[in-house]
């Protein structure tokens, strides 16, 4: 099939490639022309694992094409997806300009009877606003042309996008008739050909269900955090009783571990997003608004122990910061814990020193945001290899939980740390540290 994929942000980089690795010709179009140039050199806007190899294959082929000429793209594709950003506004509503912004560059572009596609996670009812105003300007310019449009969103989660792709647990297509469903599912087909994961639906209740799936998540999250919060406090420990609730299937066993927050481009947009969608509508939804509080307050966790175990004034002393990354296996620092901890500490008056296996020029970019001044953001060293970070370091705090973190030499850590103490914000250590002499702070432990 030929296709065009409008953004080469997250979304449409991965999905773009994966398409053309099936042997279909696509498009990828953007306005960034830096972006495009370095696409065709194999210059990656993010960290993804496996994608750059496939992104260089792929164009040897010539079955992917980067380009900023979105006219040839249409002109010689078929169906056409929506992959463009959709950030949060300050009053936490969903920003639709560079859909809307998609939706003109097509309606001005396009040359025939065409399938759109939003991939992007949109509030309900958009697809429609698209096909509308597409269709009015397509009006103006005196064309006969039909379009129809369809939902169909991603569930790639970052660091594992690429197999998730290639691999996908389900299909969501929104649509309105019987050949939309047809012609998608035949695109879809050689990456379910072992099993028949397609889920079919209208088109808004496509749109509700990507908002609604993470909201469930950052729900587990947040929730299991709560629980290890009053784990604490009673003196339970919250690694046991996910082990105890976990083995309930009704349960399970993902999205159960506490730790210090979620971040990252979905699940802190996206709650606030369905939140956003219900009062809207006229209806205060107060579970998904503790969900995001919870997580908001989790944040402060590792910041409460330290000024706990050291004080409110932390001048003079320098923490070794082992992660910044939101998760592991991706260079992105959306909405990170690492941005509030680390600013936190700063600003109470100590330096950090930081290590990261991917993300730390991400968050060189990001965290002047979090500060007050350049004074601050000079606190801030980075290392380019993890024990170097920990050297004349009052405590190890440990953010992200990278493989590499997992089973580190703690002889070392005990010769570079002034003391020997860790909080860890993920709970991958045990309390056999403890008999090497660590102070080990962990969050409902």
């Amino acid at each position: 099939m030929k296709l065009t994929v409008i953004g080469t942000g997250y979304v449409g980089l991965v999905t773009g490639t994966c398409f053309a690795d099936m042997g279909n010709r696509v498009y990828c179009v953007d306005i960034v022309e830096e972006k495009i140039e370095g696409l065709k050199k194999g210059i990656m806007p993010i960290y993804e694992p496996h994608l750059r190899t496939m992104v260089m294959d792929n164009q040897a082929r010539r079955d992917l094409i980067f380009t900023t000429d979105i006219k040839e793209a249409l002109d010689n594709s078929d169906i056409i997806f929506i992959a463009v950003g959709t950030p949060m506004n300050d009053d936490g509503s969903v920003n639709l300009n560079y859909i809307m912004s998609a939706a003109s560059d097509i309606g001005n572009n396009i040359s025939k009877d065409s399938l759109v596609v939003v991939k992007s996670t949109v509030p309900v009812g958009t697809g429609f606003k698209v096909k509308e105003h597409i269709e009015n300007i397509i009006k103006e310019r005196n064309l006969d042309i039909e379009i129809d449009i369809a939902s169909n969103p991603e569930f790639l989660k970052e660091g594992v996008a690429v197999e998730d792709c290639m691999r996908p647990d389900r299909v969501v297509i929104g649509a309105e008739n019987e050949e939309v469903f047809n012609t998608l599912k035949k695109l879809y087909a050689p990456f379910v050909s072992n099993h028949d994961r397609f889920v079919l639906m209208d088109v808004k209740s496509s749109e509700m269900t990507k908002y609604v799936a993470n909201a469930m998540l950052a729900t587990k999250i947040s929730f299991i955090n709560e629980i290890a919060n009053i784990c604490e406090l009673t003196g339970a420990n919250v690694k046991n009783v996910r082990l105890g609730i976990g083995s309930d299937k009704r349960i399970g066993y993902n999205f159960i571990y506490a730790g210090c927050g979620y971040g990252g481009s979905c699940f802190p947009k996206d709650v606030q997003g369905l939140i956003d969608t219900a009062e809207s509508n006229g209806y205060t939804p107060k579970l998904l608004s503790n969900v995001e509080l919870v997580n908001k307050e989790q944040k402060m966790v590792l910041v409460n122990k330290i000024v706990k175990r050291f004080g409110e004034d932390l001048s003079n002393m320098i923490f070794a910061i082992w992660g910044l990354a939101f998760k592991p296996n991706t260079d992105d620092v959306r909405e990170a814990s690492s941005l509030v901890i680390i600013s936190e500490l700063i600003k109470r008056g100590a330096k950090v020193r930081v290590y990261d296996a991917k993300a730390m020029e991400t968050f060189k970019s990001a965290i002047p945001n979090y500060l007050d001044s350049l004074k601050q953001v000079n606190k801030i060293e980075y290392e380019q290899y993890k024990y170097d970070a920990l050297i004349d370091c009052d405590a190890l705090v440990l953010i992200t939980e990278w493989k590499e973190f997992r089973n580190p030499d703690f002889d070392e850590i005990a010769k570079l740390l002034n003391q020997k103490i860790i909080f860890d914000g993920r709970n991958i250590y045990n309390s056999e540290i403890k008999e090497k002499g660590f102070e080990l702070y962990q969050i409902g432990c």
